[in-house]
């Protein structure tokens, strides 16, 4: 979003402490307040912004308070983008996981963790991820919903 319409609503960081998500998600839905995001998309988003500032916390940063995530709010032709980085660009690789499965991980075949990138995924429009060197960045991206037109019948 380097087009010069886009505008940013708000850049904040935190410190990596558990809780903290939720002070992201109220900054992050303050920032949204007039945006056309209608109330579910927000909610939604809301939700996407929590889980993925409690990833950064705990696998970016590790739990390290003086190891800041930074947040920022972007809005452009009434696309909103929010990014959260943290410091663990230089762990891991950018494969997705396995999407979860109910009965294996009942079944202890997989991992009782793991739901919180398939959530993510699944309550906004796009999420990208991006490494640059020891940054990593996710991207939530959410498309204004489109009211439906208004018909009059006579």
């Amino acid at each position: 979003m380097s087009d010069s319409s886009a505008r940013e609503l708000a850049a904040f960081t935190l410190a990596s402490e558990p809780g903290n998500e939720r002070q992201a998600l109220a900054l992050v839905a303050d920032a949204l307040s007039q945006s056309g995001l209608s109330p579910t998309q927000l909610e939604k988003l809301k939700t996407a912004v929590a889980e993925a500032t409690m990833n950064a916390i705990e696998h970016g940063n590790h739990d390290q308070a003086d190891v800041l995530v930074e947040v920022t709010v972007v809005e452009q032709d009434g696309v909103v983008v929010v990014a959260i980085t943290d410091r663990g660009g230089a762990i891991g690789d950018l494969e997705p996981p396995a999407e979860p499965n109910l009965e294996d991980k009942l079944a202890g075949l997989q991992t009782p963790r793991g739901w919180g990138l398939f959530l993510i995924r699944h309550m906004v429009d796009a999420v990208d991820e991006v490494r640059d060197g020891d940054r990593h960045t996710v991207r939530l991206t959410v498309h204004p919903s489109t009211p439906p037109a208004i018909t009059r019948s006579h």
